[in-house]
């Protein structure tokens, strides 16, 4: 991301340990736990997170609101960054930044648990993770988009990830149709230009494989593919009409 160039992830809703593996190790570069719109534990997402142990995806979590002891005891479980929903003004981005990281450039308080290996690893955590936490914010309301500039000017940053239907909502628009509306078009152009001013990623959801392509040629280098239960459901709704028809 740092170098500009495109990584791939999904989310992941199911809250299972078993699929958080299957997916970190088929080669996903990044897997955000969904916690916001599903009724999973952080005890659950600490499963999903020891699931993605031995491979080389980063896991991350979708917290369910910006509050300061989720996001903590997240990164105390061992997720190495946050994707924040419902971004609205440069002062969010900056507390929520602030909220990963240690003094003196942050607020959060230090006693990791299991991200540290129950303090065996406490003097390495704590000399590098302030630079290796990743801090992505979900762009779906217009106040966000208005304030796009300023919000790409907070140290911290990593990456925008556009969330197509709630921002349509905020446009007073169809949530299912946002690909006809030029609104969320346009909000994501200016994110992708913004984001290259600044170095930061920008990510776009897809479904299929042709979606992957036309996302990486537009520039994103934050990809969503999934999440993983729109594609077992889109596998498995395939092979049953393959079935049917025949």
């Amino acid at each position: 991301m740092n170098a500009g160039e495109p990584t791939i992830g999904s989310f992941l809703g199911l809250a299972s340990p078993h699929v958080s593996g299957l997916m970190a190790h088929a080669g996903f570069d990044w897997l955000v736990i969904e916690t916001e719109h599903n009724s999973m534990s952080l005890s659950e997402v600490e499963h999903c997170i020891m699931a993605m142990s031995g491979t080389h995806t980063v896991p991350l979590v979708r917290v369910p609101h910006n509050d300061m002891n989720f996001i903590q005891r997240a990164l105390d479980l061992g997720a190495r960054g946050i994707v924040a929903p419902m971004i609205r003004t440069a002062q969010d981005a900056e507390r929520i930044v602030n909220i990963t990281r240690y003094p003196p450039v942050g607020n959060r308080g230090f006693g990791p648990l299991r991200a540290p290996h129950y303090t065996l690893h406490n003097p390495e955590y704590f000399e590098e993770i302030n630079d290796n936490i990743i801090v992505a914010f979900i762009l779906e309301t217009k106040e966000a988009v208005d304030n796009l500039e300023e919000i790409a000017q907070v140290p911290g940053v990593d990456a925008f990830v556009m969330g197509q239907c709630d921002l349509s909502l905020s446009y007073g628009l169809h949530p299912l149709k946002y690909n006809e509306h030029p609104e969320v078009r346009d909000a994501a152009q200016k994110a992708l230009e913004i984001g290259r001013r600044h170095n930061i990623a920008t990510g776009l959801n897809t479904f299929s494989p042709e979606m992957v392509r036309e996302a990486v040629a537009a520039g994103h280098t934050f990809i969503s593919y999934g999440p993983e239960y729109a594609l077992i459901n889109q596998t498995v709704r395939q092979g049953i009409e393959t079935f049917r028809n025949l």
